[in-house]
């Protein structure tokens, strides 16, 4: 016999699937789900957590429940794909506003990752990025100034990648990630559309060109809703 939460949860998937309740509904309050099926309130969120577990609802602190977008960006995280080629082959709707642009100051914990000689500064590059009208990723880029000589911020608008590959003649080869989730700092909360959440998913990077060289680090910082971060994996046999 199918447990009760599991015969609500489902319910609650198709008001969603049918747009009953569409994307950015809040759903009734706990109190009210209550009411309506008859039963626990220990019940309501077991569906209830269900649905976040499986991406259809955002809790949001003090406020309830959201709807969210599940036709989530399907963020690849073996692959090393700018955000330009990754939403230009989604179609979607972007903007990138290139909030700093300038030389990091010495003697910094990113000169230490890049492993920076004294004579190459190293490309501080902010951005945000929009996805229909919502300000979703931070993207704090450093680049050793030894591969990347110059940048504008049209460069920076547009593609760095597309830069480096196509007017610099530079191979980039492989990248070492790391995926974290962290509280979202201030810099977030002040550049970022994150009213209700709690968390950022903080993808950091170390990106190398063909001959090994690392170039690049980069902190990528995105709201949880808008992703699926995937990857595809092969079972290597002995």
């Amino acid at each position: 016999m199918q447990k009760k939460y599991m015969a609500i949860y489902y319910e609650l998937v198709k008001k969603i699937q049918t747009e009953e309740w569409p994307t950015s509904t809040m759903l009734p309050s706990e109190n009210e789900l209550t009411g309506m099926y008859s039963t626990s309130r220990e019940t309501i969120r077991k569906a209830l957590n269900l649905l976040s577990q499986n991406g259809y609802i955002q809790k949001l602190r003090g406020k309830g429940s959201v709807v969210i977008d599940v036709n989530k960006v399907d963020f690849p995280v073996s692959g090393i794909v700018s955000f330009k080629e990754l939403t230009d082959n989604l179609g979607l709707d972007t903007k990138t506003t290139v909030t700093e642009l300038s030389y990091l100051e010495s003697a910094s914990n990113v000169h230490k990752v890049l492993g920076s000689e004294e004579q190459h500064k190293i490309w501080k590059v902010f951005r945000v990025r929009g996805i229909s009208g919502e300000t979703v990723i931070l993207d704090k880029d450093y680049f050793n100034e030894k591969y990347v000589p110059m940048l504008s911020e049209s460069i920076c608008e547009n593609s760095i990648y597309a830069h480096l590959e196509n007017e610099l003649g530079l191979s980039i080869s492989f990248a070492q990630k790391e995926i974290i989730v962290e509280e979202p700092t201030d810099e977030d909360r002040m550049l970022l559309d994150l009213e209700g959440y709690s968390n950022v998913v903080v993808i950091k990077s170390l990106v190398y060109l063909e001959d090994t060289s690392l170039f690049q680090y980069t902190e990528s910082r995105h709201r949880p809703d808008k992703f699926r971060f995937v990857d595809f994996a092969r079972r290597i046999k002995n």
